[in-house]
């Protein structure tokens, strides 16, 4: 039964529970080792781990987007960053190192044009080492950016943003149907992130072979108010997964958890709430 509690007149609110308030209890049967499975096989590709990194540029140059799938990962490229804006991407990484905090730098480096062909090229070195290659894009400039990504050799697109709905209304300008963009595409869509179980069903229906939990690594509790309690937020998407299981006769969506994971434990919550993999 779903708890809420009053935090004012005419305010409710539910209660919803983070990864650091919950435990796992051992029950009567325990399992050794040796006999856990740990791939993770999403659509056709199959992982020896189920872990996917954050489309950070900070983190996801070419040489660990492949170093990450050599270690049975998925590395994802995030193909609105620095990959396609600067020749000298380690050049452009180093300046953000020296001067940590300082977002000036950050927008100065993205506000360079977005240069296809060395996308393209880099994108093809990923390619060329024989790991998956999945790329990001997001909802705003997903019509643009996936075709080209898709040409260049994405195996798997993310369409991520900080918060994701199958119905985006935008004034004087043509919301994404999610519904037809990824039928119209040859690859398998990843889309998100959600905190709830509607949004995570809708999406569902949009055709997305898995659905993103949560908004990853963002400072929208301070600017916005907007936060998620992720094993409230895991459990609702699961949920909707199990309904939408029974709606089409057997279609699984996988989820992925995407938030500050700082140690193993949660890791472990997060999968025991119903994730698939996380980021």
């Amino acid at each position: 039964m779903r708890e809420y509690a009053e935090i004012g007149i005419g305010r409710e609110a539910r209660r919803t529970f983070d990864l650091e308030q919950l435990s796992i209890v051992p029950q009567r049967r325990t399992r050794s080792s040796k006999d856990v499975d740990t791939t993770w096989h999403i659509d056709a590709y199959t992982f020896d781990i189920p872990f996917v990194s954050h489309p950070t540029d900070a983190l996801a140059t070419p040489e660990f987007i492949i170093e990450m799938g050599k270690q049975g990962g998925l590395g994802v490229i995030n193909a609105e960053g620095l990959w396609g804006r600067h020749e000298d991407l380690e050049g452009a990484l180093a300046r953000i190192y020296s001067q940590p905090g300082d977002n000036s730098i950050i927008q100065e480096l993205h506000a360079a044009p977005l240069d296809d062909a060395l996308l393209t090229q880099r994108i093809s070195q990923v390619r060329d080492s024989g790991v998956t290659v999945a790329v990001r894009v997001s909802p705003q400039n997903a019509r643009e950016m996936a075709p080209k990504v898709i040409a260049a050799g994405a195996e798997l697109l993310f369409i991520q943003g900080t918060l994701v709905s199958a119905e985006h209304v935008a004034t004087g300008g043509e919301p994404l149907n999610l519904k037809e963009f990824i039928g119209s595409l040859d690859v398998p869509v990843i889309a998100g992130g959600v905190t709830d179980y509607t949004t995570a069903l809708h999406l569902m229906r949009t055709g997305a072979a898995g659905v993103i939990v949560g908004a990853g690594v963002t400072t929208n509790a301070e600017t916005v108010g907007i936060d998620s309690a992720m094993a409230t937020a895991i459990a609702d998407a699961a949920a909707a997964r199990r309904d939408y299981l029974d709606e089409t006769g057997g279609r699984y969506v996988h989820i992925i958890a995407d938030t500050e994971f700082e140690n193993s434990g949660n890791i472990a919550k997060a999968f025991a709430c119903g994730a698939d993999s996380v980021a």
